[in-house]
């Protein structure tokens, strides 16, 4: 029996019902709120493991509800449901610290391989080490902390596992499939629009600072490493 706990926010009686039915049948726990403040409650009550979120609600919309839980602390991975079929409400999602996003209508199945995706990706170790060390940036599994320069860097989960992939492979190019395969879960042949998008969030927080440990191979993919 599957013990992960996932919480579901959204105001469509008729969607979030299908949605905690084709959850609980893949054996989660689940709970669900029908706004983002009562979604605000549950998350704090109940301590879920993933969250599934709507972004057009009443009171407190879904990017309202990401933002307060994360500058609350709270690192839960994130699925956004938009409802537009448009990168807007996407880029706006991931910039607040969401994992994955789903655009309406899709199939109950390709949610539940997105949330397996998420758990993986949160799940997964990204080396036998639980310190990586490049320059003045360490990585620490263990605390799941990641520093530069003494300032800790505050990560969503799919930020750090691809912030961890590349820093156990320092050196290596890894192309836009091998990231797709290694930090999403997806088909090396799906849409790598998402790598480029992460690796402009990353580099927004992991390189604030000198020298730029993240290099783009142009044609090829990208790689982390200090400057000769």
């Amino acid at each position: 029996m599957n013990q992960r706990r996932i919480l579901v926010v959204d105001d469509e009686d008729n969607l979030r019902t299908m949605l905690v039915a084709a959850l609980k049948f893949e054996g989660y726990q689940v709970q669900q709120a029908v706004d983002g403040r009562a979604g605000l409650r549950a998350a704090k009550e109940s301590r879920p493991d993933l969250i599934v979120l709507d972004v057009m609600m009443p009171e407190l919309d879904g990017f309202g509800m990401l933002k307060r839980l994360r500058e609350s602390g709270d690192r839960t991975p994130v699925i956004f449901l938009t409802a537009k079929d448009t990168s807007a409400d996407a880029v706006e999602g991931l910039v607040l610290g969401a994992d994955d996003y789903l655009a309406k209508p899709f199939s109950l199945e390709e949610l539940v391989a997105r949330v397996e995706s998420v758990m993986r990706r949160v799940d997964a170790s990204p080396s036998a080490s639980s310190v990586m060390k490049l320059a003045d940036l360490t990585l620490d599994d263990v605390a799941h902390e990641v520093t530069r320069n003494g300032e800790e860097i505050h990560l969503s989960p799919t930020e750090y596992k691809l912030v961890a992939y590349l820093m156990a492979n320092t050196g290596r190019v890894m192309s836009r499939g091998q990231l797709l395969s290694n930090v999403w879960g997806y088909s090396p042949d799906d849409d790598p629009s998402v790598v480029e998008t992460y690796i402009g969030y990353v580099r927004k927080k992991v390189d604030a600072f000198e020298p730029k440990l993240i290099h783009t191979v142009r044609g090829v993919g990208y790689t982390m490493k200090v400057p000769q």
